[in-house]
This record gives structure tokens, C-alpha cells and sequence, in this order.
């Protein structure tokens, strides 16, 4: 492992959080036998219920024992356990070279918002492996950057971060472009998890993750921010230089404060109106936050759901 590579994998953050099980809300669909929910039921695998007979089943699935007792046809179902399927989507767009925290260590604040993306990408892909589960991943501007196929091989860490090392956030974001190409290439319902700071244009990215779910997916959306952009404490003349061809502002930001923190907040609403409408996990994460700290609230969040995303 490079030294790259360790800094978006921190040692002492992962011991920390090691013992996490990140698990799909909704039923997914793998290759092999483990811990999580098929779709399809079958025979020779667990039973989960009965339901009554409706014409039109296969009457060797009758469970007679019951009609014994009630007079009633009834169906035996089971339900097949296999392998979550997870797809990490880490957004390398020019906008993702924003930073102001101070690299730190210990799991600290990591920099930019693309730093910060790439750990909580190599953590959760640590945590999957460590829990035999298939991970693959994305890097993404307009297009596609870097892929790595999904697998659960022990090795399969270094090709992940060898992506996310060579990653490089250099142009403009092209949202749905991106999701549906994701939705095309993934046709196994799974986990997506999307990295991102979501600077796009909002009708692209709702498109997009309306597009995902309509697939099947379980969607995860991690929100990162840098503390500048969540609060404005700017003072004094300031320029700005606008990332992805926003151009360039010389201003006192005292001035523009309120209306900036107003249409931010405006911004972050609609984002979470919108995943909380179609049962989409979502958090905002500022690159200040320590990165165990944050998967640990988030994933300790996710285990507390049901099937149907109720706790």
C-alpha cells in the first residue's frame, strides 16, 4: 500500500470502526450464501411464511401439514440468503478540489472534499471486503474517470485504491450522464453509494438517482462539505473563484452572508426533501468531522432500519 493510499485509508480510524456491518435496507441480489435478503424464493433454503393458495401456484408447494390442521391450502415460501452488491461513486469533478480544513491525522479532517470522498470510499470498501460482501467502484466528472468491477476478493483493496489514488477532479460534473450509465452497467439490484458535494444541476441529479431506484437499487448519498462552504465565515475583501466555469467574484462576503447561508440551506433542503421522497439515506458530512466518527453514526443509523426502512 503507497502512502497515498494510506492517507485515505487511515489505520487507526478503521480499527475504530472495523466492526461495522454495512447493510442494504431493501431485498438485493448476489452470487453467493451470506447475510442478506434474495428476492427470489425457492426450495432448500430457509423458510420465512406461509401465505394462502391462489389459484395459479405450484401445487407441490402446498404445505399439507397445514391443511391437516386448518382445511386451508396454503403456500410454504422461503427466502434465499446471498451477498449485498455495493457500487461506490466518488465524484472527482473540478469542484471537489475545494478545501479548507487542514489535512489532519488520527482520521481527522482530510483536506479537500475530494480527500475526504476518497476515504469514506476506501473505508466502506474495507468494511465490505472485511464482511465478504462484492464492492466495486467509480471515480466520475462528466464522465466516467476510473472503474473497478465489483468482487470480494481479499486483493481487491489495492485496485480501489490505486483508483481513487490516480482520480483526478478536474472538470465539470455531468450527473445523470453518470447515474445512468452507473444503472445500465450494474442491471443486479444492490447498494449505490454516492460521494459527492452534489454542485450539479439539481433536475440532472434527481433524474439520475429517480432512475436508480426505479432499478432497484438501494441508494446512499453521503453529502460532502467543507465547513467554508457550510457556514461563510469569510471576512474582509475576498475573491472567489468559481469552480466548474462559475467565474470570479471581489466582494466584502459580510454583505452576502445571510443571502448566501439562506439559498445554501434552500439547497441542502431540497436535496434531502427530495432522497426522503424516495426512500434515499442521506447525510450531510463537513470535511472538519473525524471519518469514524461520521461512518459510525451513519452506518449505526442504516442497521436501525427494517426491510421497509422504518426503524
Amino acid at each position: 500500500m503507497t502512502l497515498d493510499s494510506r492517507r485515505f485509508l487511515p489505520p487507526d480510524a478503521i480499527s475504530r470502526i472495523g466492526q461495522l456491518e454495512v447493510q442494504a435496507r431493501g431485498v438485493v441480489e448476489g452470487f453467493l450464501a451470506g447475510m442478506h435478503r434474495s428476492p427470489y424464493f425457492g426450495q432448500s433454503v430457509e423458510f420465512v411464511q406461509h401465505r394462502e393458495y391462489v389459484p395459479g401456484d405450484d401445487y407441490r408447494r402446498i404445505d399439507w401439514k397445514a391443511w391437516s390442521k386448518t382445511d386451508k391450502y396454503y403456500i410454504k415460501q422461503y427466502e434465499e440468503e446471498t451477498n449485498l452488491r455495493t457500487t461506490l461513486l466518488v465524484d472527482a469533478s473540478e469542484s471537489m478540489q475545494f478545501g479548507t480544513s487542514t489535512p489532519g491525522t488520527s482520521g481527522g479532517a482530510r483536506g479537500t472534499k475530494h480527500e475526504y470522498a476518497c476515504s469514506i470510499a476506501a473505508a466502506l470498501a474495507y468494511l465490505l471486503l472485511q464482511q465478504h460482501d462484492g464492492v466495486g467502484l467509480y471515480t466520475f466528472d462528466q464522465t466516467i474517470q476510473q472503474r473497478v468491477g465489483i468482487s470480494s476478493k481479499d486483493n481487491h483493496l489495492h485496485a480501489i485504491l490505486t483508483a481513487l489514488v490516480q482520480s483526478r477532479p478536474e472538470r465539470k460534473t455531468g450527473m445523470y450522464d453518470i447515474l445512468a450509465q452507473v444503472a445500465d452497467e450494474q442491471s443486479r439490484r444492490g447498494l449505490i453509494v454516492i460521494v459527492s458535494d452534489f454542485f450539479s444541476d439539481r433536475d440532472s441529479l434527481f433524474k439520475g438517482l429517480r432512475l436508480l431506484r426505479s432499478r432497484g437499487h438501494d441508494v446512499m448519498m453521503f453529502h460532502v462539505l467543507d465547513d467554508a462552504e457550510i457556514h461563510f465565515n469569510f471576512s474582509g475583501m475576498t475573491r472567489f473563484e468559481g469552480l466548474e466555469e462559475a467565474g470570479e467574484l471581489i466582494c466584502d462576503p459580510k454583505g452576502l452572508r445571510a443571502g448566501y447561508l439562506a439559498a445554501f440551506e434552500q439547497f441542502l433542503e431540497t436535496i434531502r426533501r427530495y432522497a426522503a421522497s424516495h426512500k434515499i439515506d442521506y447525510q450531510t458530512i463537513p470535511t472538519s468531522q473525524k471519518l469514524d466518527a461520521a461512518l459510525s453514526y451513519y452506518l449505526n443509523h442504516r442497521m436501525g432500519m427494517g426491510p421497509s426502512g422504518k426503524r
